[in-house]
């Protein structure tokens, strides 16, 4: 069976490296599927979740939540830069649910002040949380 190395670094080292015989992700120009053998890119991800199909179990999936980054796909070898990743079983939903309460907060703030920058901010944090929340439910 053909597979493939897929390896998420963060600035923490390693956060994930297995074999895979499929993932699939979101690029900031959208929904991407990768097979064994899959031609060579690099592309830009979106705060959004990443599946991976490992080759030990094919009836298992593993997702993993990431904060957007870079990937590169080059022989077979899938590795994704982020600046954060955290697998479903390592999330800690309480942390996501008051991070995303705060994010709304500071939202509706940013929105009531009319700060652009603030707005921003708040609306990225919110996505995080939103993304580790709905990984954490898989």
């Amino acid at each position: 069976m053909k597979q493939m190395n897929v390896q998420i670094v963060t600035p923490d080292g390693i956060r994930y490296d297995h074999h895979a015989t499929y993932v699939q992700c979101k690029t900031t120009v959208g929904e991407m599927g990768i097979f064994p053998g899959h031609s060579n890119l690099i592309a830009p991800l979106d705060i959004a979740e990443i599946k991976v199909r490992r080759i030990d179990d094919v009836n298992h999936v593993d997702w993993i939540a990431v904060n957007g980054g870079v990937m590169e796909v080059s022989n077979d070898l899938i590795t994704i830069v982020s600046d954060a990743a955290e697998r479903e079983r390592d999330i800690d939903v309480s942390r996501a649910e008051r991070a995303k309460m705060v994010a709304e907060q500071e939202l509706q703030e940013a929105e009531e002040t009319h700060s652009a920058d603030q707005a921003r901010r708040a609306r990225v944090a919110l996505q995080r949380a939103i993304n580790r929340i709905h990984v954490s439910k898989h």
